[in-house]
């Protein structure tokens, strides 16, 4: 049932990602060619370009199924409950009081093996 699925509109869809493909390239390859004209004029027609090639990928199956994947995630960071201010800054002074703490340990066990290391050795 699945091979049934997906063959439903693969060549069209394949056509149209390869236009996208190409729209890309071809995007990339405009903009390094004409570097001689203004920015602005290079970078209306790389979003041009692009936008085009958003459209023609809305037209598949997987490019629909991305935007409404897109959609859906964007509904999700509405639901998530960000830490405020206050919050944020407390995490990372015990982030950054952790690690120098480590850090400090480390330090001194390395000074201790290399103190082991000197005596075993006699150097």
């Amino acid at each position: 049932m699945s091979a049934n699925t997906e063959s439903q509109g693969g060549a069209k869809d394949t056509l149209l990602w390869g236009l996208v493909f190409i729209i890309l390239i071809a995007a990339v390859v405009a903009n390094y060619l004409y570097s001689d004209l203004a920015v602005f004029i290079r970078a209306a027609g790389v979003v041009v370009a692009v936008g085009v090639a958003g459209v023609l990928a809305y037209q598949t199956k997987k490019g629909q199924s991305s935007f409404a994947f897109a959609r859906e995630s964007r509904l999700e960071m509405r639901k998530v409950v960000w830490p405020t201010r206050q919050e944020s800054i407390q995490t990372t002074l015990i982030v950054l009081a952790v690690t120098a703490l480590v850090g400090l340990f480390l330090f001194l066990l390395d000074g201790l093996l290399v103190w082991l290391v000197n005596l075993v050795t006699g150097v």
